[in-house]
């Protein structure tokens, strides 16, 4: 029995080394070597190459080392009758919450601007926005959406959030269902995707619903590239109704050299770095699992099958 991990990064090593530290008695290997495909009972995984998950006639399990599992639904051969598993882990949540809360009073203190003007040469200042004068709307209220929306109350700002499913948390105005986004956009300000990539959220963020949120809003995503319409986003930024955006995450990562967000002088780019999962923290969940998945017992953070996250 054992574990192989498969991903297309630099970092199996590091991952098998952790692994193989916490739990020295469970055997651990990289899908790019030699090894017992037969005796395999977890696959740890993330962006994977296509195809690689199959083969292994004893898998019981496919561990996502991340928050996502998006990239998992979109290889055609993943066995569709093997459980999968995520990562929820404090500091993922707290690494996310703290990238965000940077992005947005960056943005209430024009640092964005500023920084353009620098590059112009150009001495200008202009008013700045408060916290109290602000509202958020976080769009995905799961585990890390609703620790950002805490951390904004704690801050002082006005928050609120929409989820597929209604959430109950303190100081938060919460808004359910399609039939809610409406009114919830109308009032957002600041706009945080923090949705997972699914079927229905796939190009949520587009021209139909920035339309919705009121003139001279911002846009943070550092949910899934997939979530976002590019032209759509480049468009109301170029006509005014958008002030700017924050990125994280993009549709083809690396993102291209040519593509127009390098450029633009009110996009603002991170590579894909709002919240990495830490080994220390991440490995123990893993190996805990691994443990429950020989003993029989029900697997934490299992992924839905009907939600797919």
């Amino acid at each position: 029995m054992g574990i192989v991990i498969i991903r297309q990064d630099d970092k199996i090593g590091m991952w098998k080394e952790a692994l193989q530290l916490y739990a020295p008695q469970i055997p651990v290997y990289s899908y790019l070597e030699d090894h017992p495909r037969e005796a395999i009972k977890m696959a740890l995984v993330w962006k994977h190459p296509k195809g690689t998950i199959v083969g292994y006639p004893n898998l019981e399990c496919i561990a996502s080392s991340g928050a996502g599992v998006d990239f998992l639904f979109e290889d055609p051969q993943l066995p569709s009758h093997i459980p999968i598993t995520r990562v929820v882990d404090e500091y993922l949540a707290m690494d996310m919450s703290e990238h965000v809360i940077a992005l947005i009073l960056a943005q209430l203190k024009n640092l964005y601007h500023y920084k353009v003007d620098q590059g112009n040469t150009i001495w200008k200042p202009i008013a700045y926005k408060r916290i109290a004068d602000m509202t958020v709307g976080i769009m995905g209220l799961g585990a890390l959406g609703s620790v950002l929306a805490k951390d904004l109350v704690r801050f002082g700002f006005r928050v609120q959030g929409w989820s597929g499913s209604e959430k109950n948390i303190k100081g938060v105005k919460t808004f359910t269902g399609s039939h809610a986004q409406a009114e919830f956009l109308q009032s957002t300000q600041i706009l945080v995707c923090l949705l997972p990539l699914t079927p229905s959220t796939t190009g949520i963020l587009n021209a139909e619903l920035f339309n919705q949120l009121p003139k001279g809003a911002h846009v943070i995503n550092v949910a899934r590239g997939g979530h976002l319409v590019d032209e759509d986003l480049l468009k109301m930024l170029d006509n005014g109704h958008l002030a700017g955006a924050c990125l994280d995450v993009y549709h083809q990562e690396p993102l291209r050299s040519d593509h127009p967000f390098w450029e633009h002088p009110k996009v603002h780019m991170t590579p894909h770095y709002a919240s990495v999962s830490d080994t220390n923290s991440v490995v123990p969940q893993i190996i805990e699992n691994y443990r429950r998945l020989i003993s029989g017992e029900a697997l934490l953070n299992r992924v839905s099958d009907t939600k797919k996250y």
